[in-house]
């Protein structure tokens, strides 16, 4: 990997394209530094210091994956959850909505559409999400439990509200263009990226804090292990992510006019972790609703003590069961709208192409779906292992939750991305120096 930098630094037009992408990056960070108008810098800051201490962030998949600004309640606090959110929706409604299906299948024409719907469906998210996190802080729920969270806005004038929540919106449509760029101008996708930057981002402070509350040897016992343990998740996730089932494609051949077309074979990638990162993200978001609900509702009523004392702490056996089965079941609910095999088998009969020893058709199709559901199995308790044995492994160590470096979402993103990004630059640096058979 560091080979395939260090040559892409030597070729002018991705050296290029690298120095952009770590331009954006920078202002990135940067944005995420930048308090919002009408917030109190230094009672946030008062608020953050304990809620670290605590260790029990309501918000900490979304602090997360904004690279720490959604608690320091910048302009770019939102990040670009709304963005993933978006793109999550238009990509379940697809499947209900025929026009969105029909534009889908027009190719980048239609897809240029669905993209621009997207946006605006990110900027609609945004003005809800907003709102939702100023009212939290006003009403000091973001940090429960700071001396000081009510006095985190100070002016409460319906004015100040608007121009956060607008401040905000416009951040995170900032992200959006953002992210476009490095898209178009940079390395790789540039919403994985700042996904990526977003959470490497918190990655030393969280390995540093783990260090400082270590007892052995100063700590560094503590340190050391975890460094060993995140070594040996990486290897696992690269090796499973990596991991595909290939079946086997021949095209026949046809004569139109004197030229003879097809004859080849192919084959069709299917992932063993077909869902990504996704079924994680879903489980962990549907597990905040019922703490979100709790937090919000006043009273010492029996269904609110219930979710408190299982539903919110991470090491909680009902918390670890649910979190594992909402898991595998959004690992097959997204593998099933996001690959539709009557559609791979009917393009394959379009164009001549069959599975051998499998007939063309209804056939390959259940074949396909056969196939599918039986990699999607040991897929999605990958997953599940994967966001739980962190948290449980590393439990000791600092009170690791499952928003730690090492758990289940960030080491999938980053690793995801890592692996993408190598692979986009090896492509392009192969491209450019490509010989050919004369020299």
């Amino acid at each position: 990997m560091l080979t395939a930098f260090a040559r892409a630094f030597k070729t002018p037009d991705l050296r290029k394209k690298l120095l952009f992408t770590l331009g954006i990056i920078v202002l990135f960070r940067l944005g995420s530094h930048v308090p919002v108008p009408g917030v109190d810098y230094n009672k946030v800051q008062i608020c953050v210091d304990q809620a670290a201490e605590s260790n029990n962030s309501l918000f900490g998949l979304v602090n997360m994956l904004s690279g720490g600004a959604l608690l320091q309640i910048t302009i770019f606090a939102l990040g670009i959850m709304p963005y993933i959110t978006a793109s999550i929706i238009l990509q379940l409604l697809t499947v209900v909505i025929p026009r969105l299906e029909a534009l889908k299948k027009e190719g980048q024409s239609g897809t240029a559409k669905i993209t621009q719907y997207t946006r605006y469906l990110t900027v609609a998210l945004a003005v809800l999400q907003g709102t939702g996190l100023v009212a939290t802080a006003r009403s000091g729920m973001l940090f429960q439990g700071c001396s000081v969270g009510t006095q985190i806005v100070p002016d409460r004038s319906i004015f100040t509200t608007i121009v956060m929540v607008v401040t905000m919106t416009a951040g995170t449509a900032a992200v959006m263009w953002l992210g476009e760029l490095i898209t178009d101008r940079g390395i790789g996708n540039g919403m994985s990226i700042l996904m990526f930057i977003s959470i490497a981002a918190g990655f030393l402070g969280s390995l540093w804090a783990i260090k400082e509350s270590g007892k052995l040897a100063d700590g560094w016992i503590e340190f050391g292990t975890v460094i060993l343990i995140g070594f040996v998740m990486v290897a696992l996730v690269v090796f499973v992510e990596q991991a595909q089932r290939r079946i086997p494609v021949q095209y026949a051949k046809r004569m139109i006019g004197r030229r003879s077309y097809g004859g080849t074979s192919t084959y069709i990638p299917l992932k063993v972790n077909q869902a990504g990162v996704i079924p994680v993200i879903f489980a962990s978001s549907l597990l905040y609703i019922p703490a979100l609900i709790a937090q919000f509702s006043s009273g010492t009523s029996s269904w609110k003590t219930w979710i408190e004392a299982h539903l919110v702490k991470g090491d909680h056996p009902y918390y670890i069961a649910t979190y594992f089965l909402l898991i595998v079941f959004f690992a097959f609910f997204y593998v099933a709208i996001s690959f539709n095999p009557e559609d791979v088998a009917d393009n394959m009969k379009k164009y001549g192409g069959f599975i051998p020893g499998i007939r063309a058709g209804r056939p390959t199709a259940e074949y396909l779906s056969y196939v599918l559901n039986r990699i999607t199995w040991p897929g999605s308790l990958y997953l599940g292992l994967i966001a739980l044995v962190p948290t449980m492994a590393l439990a000791g160590f600092g009170g690791a939750n499952q928003n730690f470096p090492f758990g289940g979402t960030s080491i999938l993103i980053i690793v995801g991305v890592g692996l993408e990004t190598v692979k986009q630059i090896e492509s392009q640096l192969q491209q450019r120096n490509y010989e050919g058979f004369l020299r």
